[in-house]
């Protein structure tokens, strides 16, 4: 999931490093921030802005990435992924005849009613 805002930013044009993405996992894994959206965000900005003319870029690609995203607790009830990150991450670890089985099964809809 990370990868794909990493990769979002560096396509936008922003001076983003694999260095610095490896050092926002790192921070991450660390649980230096509260597990919120506002911690999250000023986490990542300090590591992946260098310079103050790319704060705007940045603020609206964070926004369109993690839109939908709240600021709640995990243990809230009401706290969810986004179901479009995780059908995405899952597709991108699929090789292509595990795609065309599972298509074959009807889809992913099909298999999580399976489940």
């Amino acid at each position: 999931m990370f990868l794909d805002f990493f990769l979002l930013l560096k396509e936008d044009g922003l001076p983003v490093s694999l260095n610095e993405y490896l050092t926002f996992l790192s921070a991450l894994e660390k649980n230096v921030v509260d597990q919120n959206v506002d911690d999250f965000y000023y986490l990542a900005r300090s590591i992946f802005i260098k310079h103050e003319q790319h704060l705007d870029r940045f603020d609206a690609l964070f926004g369109k990435f993690f839109a939908g995203l709240e600021a709640q607790p995990p243990d809230s009830p009401s706290f969810k992924i986004p179901e479009n990150w995780l059908t995405r991450n899952l597709m991108r670890h699929l090789s292509d005849e595990e795609k065309e089985a599972l298509q074959a099964m009807g889809g992913l809809e099909a298999l999580m009613k399976r489940f």
